[in-house]
């Protein structure tokens, strides 16, 4: 070897071991910063029947924060999201009725189209959408009409619940916002 490379070889060992030379590991919190929190956070409304059915509901809770709901933020008699944000959706592992329509296993975009009295709900097979901007008629599965309910209370936060009935057979699918309540029966198929 000689004296040069001696010289060099000295010089990185010393630059390596004051520091000069620092490796640095990144870790997930150094290189993906965390999300910023969304106005309407993902929730999931789920259950499950006695036969094993899962169902759950994944949705975007938008928040009231004064505005006008129904026939203002939300327009009465066009197709709505379901939420905010992406379009919900709506799992269920082994088929059901939903408000006495038969539907297959599988996933499904939940789209409604509020009004006054009644709400219709929609199960569209396009999966992934945001909002209702691509909504295609031509992909529902199946509407179900049903009531629309004043719940004698106002609801900040978009809410979904799934309530599992006193046998475990049927599921109600509820949501409420501002003052507002509609509910389904999902029933398990036999």
């Amino acid at each position: 070897m000689t004296k040069t490379m001696r010289h060099g070889t000295i010089l990185f060992l010393l630059a390596c071991s004051i520091g000069a030379f620092s490796f640095h590991t990144a870790s997930a919190q150094d290189v993906v910063p965390a999300p910023e929190a969304r106005p309407s956070p993902m929730a999931v409304a789920q259950a499950t029947l006695s036969d094993g059915t899962y169902i759950a509901v994944r949705y975007s809770s938008p928040r009231k924060r004064g505005r006008d709901i129904f026939g203002g933020l939300v327009p009465l008699d066009e197709v709505w999201r379901f939420g905010a944000n992406e379009a919900t959706e709506i799992t269920v592992t082994q088929d059901v009725t939903f408000g006495g329509t038969r539907v297959p296993a599988g996933t499904y975009a939940l789209f409604a189209i509020p009004s006054e009295d009644e709400w219709t709900l929609i199960l569209n097979e396009n999966l992934g959408q945001w909002g209702a901007f691509s909504y295609d008629m031509e992909a529902d599965f199946a509407r179900v009409t049903v009531p629309a309910e004043e719940s004698g209370q106002i609801h900040e936060a978009f809410t979904v619940t799934l309530e599992v009935n006193d046998a475990e057979t049927a599921a109600t699918l509820s949501a409420l916002w501002d003052q507002t309540r509609i509910s389904v029966p999902i029933q398990a198929i036999n």
